[in-house]
C-alpha cells in the first residue's frame, strides 16, 4: 500500500492527532482542484490591537515578537479633578483626569520579559523600562510557581487566580489623558526565549516523543495563534522546508533540503517485464509542469528592523507581472534574511514541479520516507515523497530538489516611522517677573515660568502657585523646554550705555542639547538675545559653545528693561539664567496673584520642584528717571532736573515724549540714604528748585550727603537716580 510521509507521522502520534497532519510535504488536494490562493499561510495580524472578547485565543510566542494581548481584568475609571483660576473676577476652570488599572494576557506559555510597549502607535514604555505617562507596570512571566498579583487579589479576594502557565502584565493607575481617557490599543515587545527560535520548542508538547532538531536560521521570533499542529508545521515548512522520518521508534523532523551530501544512492532502476506500469524498459518516468502561477512571488513577515511591522520581500527583489502568490509567515526576521528565504521558496517551488516515478527491486532499509537520495544517470538531489509495493518491485515517487542556494543579498528594510524613545528626566524650573512690555493690563504682574529638563525625554509638568502655604494648580507647561542654566562666572559691574566688548559671561545650561544663538548689533537693536541673569536683563552678541553645556557669552549689552541699577552692582556666579527669546510661559496674573513662589511636578519628579519668582514686583514698578542734572541759578538756588521714563516699552529713541502709564505724575526728591532720607520733597514736574537759604541750611546740617529723585507710581516707587551731592 502507498505510504505518504506524514500519514506515517499521524500514525506515530496517534490519538486525536492521528492523521491530522495530512500531507505536510505533498500537494494539497484543494490547491490541485481550485488553484493556488493569492496568499498562502496564516495571515499576519498587522499589529492587531488589544482585545477583551471572551473566547479569544491567547497565542504562544517564541523568541522575540511584537503582539497584542487580551485584557483579562480591569477596574472602573478613576476620576480626579483640579480647579484653577477663579481669582479677581475670573471664572475658575476644573480639569478632570482619569486613570485605570487592568491586566493583559500576553502568551499561553512562560516568557522571559517585556521590553517596549506601544499605545495607539506611540511608545508607552521605552527600551529603558520607563513609562511615558503616570502609572506603574509589572510583568508575571507565567511559570508554575507564579503567585497572584496583589492588586487583582485585593479586588477579587480569595477567588483571585494566579494564572499559572499564562504570561500577563498589570498596569496600575495608568493615566489616560494622552489616550482620550480610554484604555489605548496596546502592543508589546515580548521576549519569550533568549536566542534563536527552535522547531523543538514550537512543536512541544504536542510531539513529546519525537525529535525536531531542524535548525531555523535567522528566525528571531514566531507566534502560534492556535489551531491544529498541521497548520503550524505547514507555516514553517513554507519558509523552512521540513522532512521527517517515521520509520523508527521516534518521529524525527529534519531539514527538507539539507545542504550536505545525500544520505543514500538509489540502485539501478528495475525493468517491468509485464509492461503494465510506467517505464517498462527504463524503470522510471519523469514529469515536469511549467506552471509559473505555482511559484511564490514574495514573503510577508514581521520586520525586526521596523519595530516588528509587517514587511514584504519579493523573490528576485522585484514584483513579477501578473498574479503572484505571497507566502504569509508569522515570524520575525531581518530584511536580508527574509529576502533570502523568499528567493529560496521560489527556487524550491520551481524545481519541485519536476517529479519522477522510479522502480527498484529492493530498497536499503536505512532509507526511509522523506530522505534525500541521488538517482543513477540523473543529476541533482531527490527526496522520497511516497512509495508503493507492487509485484514487479518497489515504486518510488521522487521530488526534485533545487541545485544551489545563493548567498544572501544585503537588503534595506526601509526607514521605519518609529516614535521617539527618550527617558523622562526631572524638571528644572525658574521663574521671573519682567517689566511690563505694554501688552495687557499695566496694573497686573507679568510673571513667566521657564521650565526645562536635562533631556528631550521630558514630557512636561503641571505648574502650581503658592497661596496661603499650599500649592494651587495653575496649568501645564507643555513639552517645549526653555533655555535655562546657571552662571559659572560673576558678572562684573558695568554700564548700560554701550555694548561691552571686553566683558564675558560663562553659562552652564541645564541640558547639553540646548543651544544659544549669535546675533549682530542690529539684531540687538531689534530686541534679539535677551536673557535674564539673576535680576538683570542683558543682551549678547556672541555665544561660543565650549562643550558639555558650557557657553561663553560676549558682546554684552547690560541693564536692559530698566535694570541698569542691577548692572551697576554686578551679579555673582551661580545666578539663574533664562533666555527670553525662547518665550518662557506667561502665567495668568489672576492665577499667580501675589505669590512669591511657583512649583512644578512632572512625570520623573519625586516631589514638587519649587522656584522663587526673581525680581518680584518689577512689573508695576516705575522705571528710574534718567538724565539727571543739577544747576546753580544766579540767585544762589539749586535747580534739579531729570527726564521721565515710562513702563510699557523696553526701548526709547529719545525723540518723543513717552506716555505716563501711571495714575498721576509724581516724584520724590530726597537727601541722604534713599531707605532713610533726612529730607524729602514731592513734585509733579520733572524738576525741583531748592532756594538759596534752604540750600545753605542743608549744607550746614548735612554736608556731603547725596540728592536723588525717584518716580512715585500707582503701585510702587522706582529705584532712585543720583543727582548731586552737597559740597
Amino acid at each position: 500500500m502507498a505510504t505518504l510521509v506524514l500519514t506515517a507521522v499521524g500514525t506515530a502520534i496517534g490519538g486525536p492527532l492521528g492523521g491530522a497532519l495530512g500531507s505536510l510535504l505533498g500537494s494539497q488536494i484543494d490547491g490541485a482542484l481550485f488553484g493556488p490562493a493569492d496568499r498562502e499561510g496564516p495571515r499576519l495580524q498587522e499589529l492587531s490591537v488589544t482585545t477583551s472578547s471572551y473566547g479569544t485565543p491567547v497565542p504562544r510566542h517564541f523568541g522575540t515578537m511584537r503582539a497584542a494581548g487580551t485584557i483579562i481584568w480591569a477596574t472602573d475609571l478613576v476620576e480626579s479633578s483640579e480647579e484653577a483660576g477663579g481669582g479677581k473676577g475670573q471664572p475658575s476652570v476644573t480639569t478632570y483626569s482619569y486613570s485605570t488599572s487592568f491586566a493583559v494576557a500576553l502568551a499561553s506559555r512562560p516568557v522571559a520579559t517585556v521590553r517596549r510597549i506601544w499605545a495607539d502607535g506611540n511608545l508607552l514604555r521605552g527600551s529603558a523600562g520607563d513609562l511615558k505617562v503616570g502609572g506603574t507596570f509589572r510583568v508575571h512571566s507565567g511559570h508554575g510557581d507564579q503567585q497572584p498579583d496583589p492588586l487583582i487579589a485585593a479586588d477579587k479576594g480569595a477567588a483571585c487566580p494566579a494564572f499559572r502557565g499564562l504570561a500577563y502584565c498589570v498596569f496600575e493607575d495608568l493615566q489616560l489623558g494622552d489616550f482620550g481617557n480610554r484604555i489605548p490599543a496596546l502592543t508589546f515587545e515580548i521576549v519569550a526565549d533568549d536566542g534563536a527560535v527552535s522547531l523543538q520548542s514550537i512543536v512541544s508538547p504536542a510531539i513529546a516523543t519525537g525529535s525536531a532538531d531542524r535548525v531555523l536560521p535567522g528566525l528571531q521570533g514566531y507566534s502560534d495563534s492556535g489551531g491544529p499542529l498541521q497548520a503550524v508545521l505547514d507555516s514553517v515548512d513554507r519558509v523552512y522546508p521540513l522532512a521527517c522520518d517515521a520509520s523508527g521508534t521516534r518521529l524525527t523532523f529534519f531539514d527538507g533540503h539539507p545542504a550536505g551530501e545525500p544520505v543514500a544512492r538509489l540502485p539501478e532502476a528495475a525493468v517491468d517485464l509485464s509492461r503494465e506500469s510506467f517505464g517498462a524498459v527504463s524503470g522510471r518516468a519523469s514529469q515536469r509542469r511549467a506552471d509559473a502561477v505555482q511559484l511564490p512571488g514574495g514573503l510577508r513577515y514581521y520586520d525586526v528592523d521596523r519595530d516588528y511591522q509587517a514587511g514584504l520581500q519579493r523573490a528576485g527583489g522585484r514584483a513579477q507581472a501578473g498574479r503572484s502568490r505571497i507566502v504569509e509567515f508569522p515570524g520575525a526576521l531581518a530584511a536580508t534574511k527574509a529576502r533570502k528565504l523568499a528567493d529560496d521558496a521560489a527556487e524550491r517551488a520551481g524545481w519541485s514541479q519536476e517529479r519522477m516515478a522510479y522502480r527498484v527491486a529492493q530498497l536499503d532499509p536505512a532509507i526511509g520516507p522523506g530522505q534525500i537520495v541521488t538517482v543513477p544517470g540523473k543529476s541533482g538531489k531527490w527526496r522520497i515523497e511516497a512509495w508503493e509495493w507492487r509485484e514487479n518491485g518497489l515504486e518510488l515517487e521522487l521530488l526534485r530538489l533545487p541545485y544551489l542556494r545563493g548567498a544572501e543579498t544585503p537588503t534595506d528594510p526601509g526607514t521605519p516611522a518609529s516614535p521617539k524613545d527618550a527617558v523622562a528626566s526631572p524638571t528644572t524650573l525658574r521663574a521671573v517677573e519682567l517689566p511690563w512690555d505694554g501688552e495687557g493690563s499695566m496694573d497686573q504682574r507679568q510673571v513667566f515660568a521657564a521650565p526645562s529638563s536635562a533631556t528631550s525625554g521630558w514630557t512636561g509638568a503641571t505648574l502650581y502657585a503658592e497661596r496661603g502655604g499650599s500649592l494651587v494648580p495653575i496649568g501645564g507647561t507643555g513639552t517645549r523646554r526653555s533655555i535655562t542654566g546657571t552662571t559659572s562666572s560673576a558678572l562684573a559691574p558695568g554700564s548700560a550705555l554701550f555694548i561691552d566688548r571686553q566683558a564675558t559671561l560663562d553659562v552652564l545650561l541645564d541640558a547639553t542639547d540646548l543651544v544659544l544663538p549669535t546675533a549682530t548689533p542690529d539684531d540687538l537693536a531689534s530686541g534679539a538675545n535677551r536673557a535674564v541673569v539673576g535680576e538683570e536683563i542683558i543682551q549678547f552678541c556672541h555665544a561660543e559653545d565650549l562643550g558639555g553645556g558650557q557657553w561663553l557669552l560676549s558682546g554684552l549689552l547690560r541693564g536692559r528693561g530698566g535694570t541698569e541699577h542691577v548692572a551697576a552692582g554686578g551679579t555673582p556666579a551661580g545666578a539663574g539664567f533664562i533666555l527670553l527669546d525662547r518665550k518662557p510661559i506667561a502665567l495668568q496674573p489672576s492665577e499667580v496673584s501675589d505669590s512669591r513662589v511657583i512649583a512644578a511636578i512632572g512625570l520623573a519628579d519625586n516631589e514638587a520642584v519649587v522656584a522663587p519668582i526673581m525680581a518680584a514686583g518689577r512689573s508695576r514698578e516705575p522705571l528710574t528717571p534718567v538724565h539727571g542734572r543739577a544747576v546753580r541759578d544766579s540767585d544762589g538756588s539749586l535747580v534739579l532736573r531729570w527726564t521721565r521714563r515710562s513702563r510699557g516699552s523696553w526701548g526709547w529713541s529719545g525723540t518723543v515724549d513717552v506716555p505716563l502709564n501711571e495714575q498721576a505724575e509724581r516724584y520724590e526728591v530726597g537727601l541722604g540714604n534713599p531707605d532713610a532720607p533726612v529730607v524729602t520733597w514731592e513734585t509733579s514736574e520733572p524738576w525741583l528748585a531748592i532756594g538759596a537759604a534752604d540750600l545753605a541750611a542743608l549744607h550746614g546740617e548735612h554736608p556731603g550727603k547725596p540728592l536723588w529723585v525717584l518716580q512715585v507710581g500707582s503701585h510702587a516707587r522706582s529705584k532712585p537716580l543720583f543727582l548731586t551731592a552737597l559740597d
